[in-house]
């Protein structure tokens, strides 16, 4: 094993965790003029050019994602090519770990790239986005349905938000899949005991 020497205690924490997984993240977001104009595809060699591509191709399946093992031999292995001459390019400047920097993760020291790292954190915030956007249309359309069965049970009920909302956080604490006309029938006794019970203790008086 050849790894990059490095004092565990000067290293920075890496932000992602194996948890934060992108399985379905099967393309890497390219900047292609940022490349184009990087010191590292006009300076290094097509060998090493071609190496560092494959390298961030690696990381993104790796665990944590973006990341690579802090070892030269075991990269080799992984790149497919002789592990003596892959070190001997490590040594140069702009070789294939060309910006790649040792990081502390959950224990272990691996190696990080800012680039890569950075198109991670952009990927999962457009996906936690996504699934923010997709829970409140699910929630919308939910609660629209509900609306709706109310208004063939009780109308003046169904034009109330709150005990729309009620009724719905009731229904789901009650572990209710297919919301029935029954089971809204219920969730609207459910409402009005709970209305007054709350119209009693307010009228309690106090002291």
């Amino acid at each position: 094993m050849t790894a990059l020497q490095v004092i565990s205690g000067d290293l920075e924490t890496y932000p992602l965790s194996v948890e934060d997984r992108l399985d379905s993240h099967y393309f890497v977001p390219w900047e292609r003029r940022r490349w184009l104009n990087s010191d590292m595809r006009l300076r290094g060699t097509p060998e090493c050019r071609a190496l560092f591509f494959d390298l961030i191709c690696i990381s993104y399946d790796q665990a944590p994602a973006g990341t690579l093992p802090n070892d030269h031999d075991l990269l080799a292995k992984m790149l497919f090519v002789d592990a003596a001459h892959f070190r001997q390019l490590c040594k140069l400047e702009f070789g294939p770990l060309h910006k790649w920097q040792p990081v502390r993760c959950d224990g272990e020291v691996r190696l990080s790239h800012p680039m890569v790292l950075r198109s991670l954190k952009d990927a999962i915030a457009r996906r936690e986005d996504h699934r923010a956007r997709s829970e409140a249309a699910s929630t919308k359309k939910r609660l629209q349905r509900l609306r709706s069965v109310m208004a063939g049970i009780n109308a003046n009920l169904s034009g109330n938000d709150g005990a729309v909302l009620w009724i719905d956080g009731w229904l789901q604490t009650q572990g209710c899949e297919y919301r029935s006309s029954d089971w809204i029938e219920r969730g609207i006794a459910a409402w009005m005991n709970h209305s007054l019970e709350l119209n009693l203790r307010a009228r309690r008086p106090t002291g």
